[in-house]
């Protein structure tokens, strides 16, 4: 929990766009002595200052998976009223209280140290920064970035240009931010001195958060959600996150030679992505806010339910997925695993959804874009409500074999998380891959009526799934569809690890 936590803290300091103490998340722990899994939920909230219909005549277009919500001026997105309660320094402080060994200030202690010295911008965070907008009508990230005068200072050149790749960040306000944390525990960003700057300077530019948002959230432990495959136990995340999703998606493909289909064949595509497309149907209807929805795991797991999916499949019915309009797939998170020498294990997943672009001056973070996801129609299991918590894809995962961890895993990247999660396992238990392999091999996602796929998926597979009546496309990048980073335990003790080549993360032993 240790490394866990300074790891998250760090990721929020040399990747600024994806997390950190203004972000939210949620993590899975195994804990090998007692063998009991427990998660650590740290959901962002609506303020207590949204109503259900403010924004309702704004909506121009949905995302694939009904989270990400585009209005008229980017509202939701993009400045003050954008921003959520924070929750990730809760999160971090609950699990460390009940699970860690260290003293706080010595995990918070290399984040400061980090933050203080500078940090070097890496390829993948230099052309995070500068990609052009996904489609039209999204802003572009450099707009998020340049937002405020203290991003500007930070991360753009004089000519108005981000820094260059290799160039160092160095964040003094952001350490003695992480100094006062690491002093003075979570209370000094709730309800102390970074609360009080944080709000004064939210309610001067008519932003929704309030002091009374901060001081009265709280982190939770939850019960995993949990799924079997071909004999495997497989813990993840449960609501507001998308744990159950990734049990019923191996729940219901667990009947199918997916060896004998051959691994990414046109109809190995056919069959997953109908099983995707109708998890991600049952997600936006019954995953919400667990304090006001009941848990869709009764529902989605359904031995009947995924028997009946298996017939329409096998008889060739093609789900379909209604949209609001266009399409926009946030992927702003991170992800990261850990096993120690006794086998207990974490893994978990951080986000600041579509970063709102805002850094209050001295305080050296960006805050969350937490209102973007949040479905400005009402009657819906996301709609805005005061207090109500964000729903996310995030399904940060242990998967055990008779009560030995085998994988811990999770993944970045929006709606395609539990799509990326579900493959990786896929290619481990069903073909047999090495974890970095598996991590590696080419993927595909459905969270639409298109299947989207990999670079790396040849253009014949296409071809052959249009003859079968299905529309595809291909991602410009080699590696899409989120970044799992994921570790692998063997029955001897040995550890093996795997990151996403397309991302910045690494594998580490010690």
């Amino acid at each position: 929990m240790d490394a866990a936590i300074a790891t998250a803290i760090a990721q929020g300091v040399c990747d600024p766009m994806m997390c950190g103490v203004s972000g939210y998340g949620t993590m899975v722990i195994h804990l090998h002595g007692q063998g009991e899994q427990v998660c650590v939920d740290f959901h962002s909230r609506a303020p207590g200052a949204v109503t259900p219909t403010m924004w309702e005549h704004l909506l121009e277009f949905q995302s694939p998976d009904g989270f990400g919500f585009n209005l008229t001026g980017n509202i939701n997105e993009l400045g003050y009223k954008a921003i959520g309660v924070p929750a990730a320094v809760r999160g971090y402080e609950l699990a460390h209280a009940r699970y860690g060994r260290m003293p706080w200030s010595e995990v918070i202690q290399p984040s400061i140290d980090l933050a203080r010295r500078g940090w070097a911008i890496c390829p993948t965070v230099y052309r995070y920064w500068n990609e052009p907008a996904a489609k039209e009508g999204l802003l572009e990230v450099i707009t998020r970035l340049g937002f405020s005068e203290e991003g500007r200072r930070l991360y753009f050149r004089p000519n108005g240009a981000t820094k260059q790749i290799g160039e160092t960040i160095v964040n003094e306000n952001l350490a003695v931010v992480l100094e006062t944390i690491a002093r003075d525990g979570a209370d000094s960003f709730y309800i102390g001195d970074i609360a009080k700057a944080m709000i004064a300077d939210i309610a001067a530019n008519e932003g929704l958060l309030t002091l009374d948002d901060l001081a009265t959230y709280t982190a939770r432990v939850s019960t995993p959600a949990r799924g079997r495959y071909r004999g495997f136990d497989v813990v993840s995340s449960p609501s507001p996150a998308s744990g159950v999703m990734l049990a019923q998606m191996l729940m219901a493909l667990e009947s199918y030679d997916l060896v004998g289909l051959g691994h990414n064949t046109p109809d190995y595509i056919r069959l997953v992505s109908e099983v995707m497309k109708r998890s991600t149907v049952d997600k936006e209807a019954l995953i919400g806010d667990p304090a006001l929805l009941p848990d869709p795991a009764a529902v989605m797991l359904d031995p009947t339910r995924l028997a009946l999916w298996r017939e329409q499949i096998d008889r060739g019915e093609k789900q379909k997925i209604t949209r609001a309009g266009k399409v926009h797939e946030p992927s702003d998170t991170t992800t990261l695993a850990v096993v120690d020498a006794d086998s207990n294990c974490v893994a978990l997943t951080q986000t600041l959804a579509l970063p709102s672009g805002v850094v209050s001056n001295g305080l050296g973070f960006i805050h969350n874009g937490t209102m973007a996801a949040f479905d400005p129609r009402p009657g819906y299991p996301g709609s805005m409500t005061p207090g109500r918590v964000r729903i996310s894809s995030m399904c940060p995962s242990v998967v055990l074999q008779d009560g030995q961890p085998r994988i811990v895993l999770g993944a970045p990247g929006g709606p395609q998380i539990p799509m990326g999660v579900l493959q990786t396992i896929l290619n481990i238990l069903d073909f047999g891959m090495p974890v970095d392999t598996a991590v590696a091999a080419p993927r595909f996602s459905a969270t639409s009526n298109t299947i989207d796929l990999s670079r790396r998926i040849p253009h014949s597979t296409a071809l052959k799934l249009s003859e079968q009546g299905y529309a595809s496309q291909h991602n410009p990048y080699a590696y899409a569809f989120s970044a799992v980073h994921a570790l692998e335990l063997t029955r001897v003790g040995g550890v093996t690890g795997g990151a996403d080549p397309g991302r910045d993360g690494v594998a580490y032993g010690f």
